[in-house]
């Protein structure tokens, strides 16, 4: 492995989350993927049918971090999906089994809104413990994702990387209990780039998107260079942390799904230009990143 702090020569590993391109299938998806050169794709259950195995297995493309249908341990106000924390756990249980056979780098899961829960961070931790269990069996890892800390009550328990890493300690930590980076999530944290540098050999998957300043909502993002956050600078910290990984592309951008309809949503172009226009965002990205030296 490369020393740290030293930035490296390779090419990045590059891919893109199949909600960004969220009206095509799985099949439409490989299929714009690999025209445009990417090396990878985030699987999202939602897309996946009895045939979806075999059509990934044929695109030789590799897996990143995957979604499940359910993605969280409490209930999600602006998601479908059950109520009852148990039954999500069992649902979030039964999908490390289906997505583990795509070999993703991660299991995405958030821990879902507190609002109202009693003893809302022990049910997390109970359910981290459970899923720690079926991961292991299945060969995977659970890639806990911290949210946005603004307007993620709604969300989440846990908005930074160290609130994370303290949850997967109550759980036990288990080497199969990683973390999921997103950019648009982490973005403005204080300790970001420290963050990174402290606990890179805990991400399971890394995601990458921009913020729109002013942004209208949480499915308001946008390609890396349209927006508001120093992509460059976090893709440097990254790189020169260690991470080998793929870099993932993952936008949301409602065009009236969620109840929010942008004129200019990302979602409303062919799954093709958005593939090509995805894959050059992340490109120039990483051409334009800069050294954060680690410090000794």
């Amino acid at each position: 492995m490369r020393s740290r702090g030293r930035p490296s020569l390779r090419s990045p590993r590059l891919s893109i989350s199949q909600i960004s391109t969220f009206a095509a299938s799985l099949e439409e998806d490989l299929a714009a993927y690999r025209a445009a050169g990417l090396d990878g794709i985030g699987i999202w259950e939602l897309k996946l049918d009895e045939a979806s195995l075999d059509a990934f297995e044929r695109s030789e493309l590799g897996a990143a971090s995957a979604v499940p249908v359910v993605p969280s341990i409490l209930p999600l106000a602006l998601l479908a999906g059950p109520s009852d924390p148990q039954e999500r756990i069992e649902a979030l249980c039964a999908s490390v089994h289906r997505l583990a056979a795509f070999g993703p780098s991660g299991i995405v899961c958030l821990t879902g809104s507190g609002v109202g829960v009693d003893d809302a961070r022990e049910v997390v931790v109970d359910g981290l413990r459970t899923l720690a269990r079926e991961a292991e069996l299945a060969g995977v890892r659970i890639a806990l994702e911290p949210y946005q800390r603004e307007g993620g009550a709604e969300w989440t328990i846990v908005s930074t990387i160290p609130e994370a890493v303290e949850l997967i300690a109550d759980a036990g930590g288990s080497p199969s209990l990683g973390l999921q980076f997103d950019v648009w999530h982490l973005w403005n944290t204080p300790t970001l780039f420290d963050d990174i540098r402290a606990e890179i050999d805990r991400f399971a998957g890394v995601h990458v998107n921009d913020v729109r300043a002013p942004t209208r909502g949480w499915a308001d993002r946008v390609l890396p260079g349209d927006g508001a956050v120093d992509v460059p600078a976090i893709l440097a910290a990254l790189d020169e942390a260690g991470w080998t990984g793929f870099y993932d592309l993952e936008i949301f951008s409602d065009n009236g799904v969620f109840g929010a309809a942008y004129p200019d949503s990302l979602w409303d172009l062919s799954v093709d230009e958005l593939a090509r226009r995805g894959r050059e965002s992340l490109v120039d990205a990483w051409n334009r990143r800069r050294a954060f030296p680690v410090p000794v």
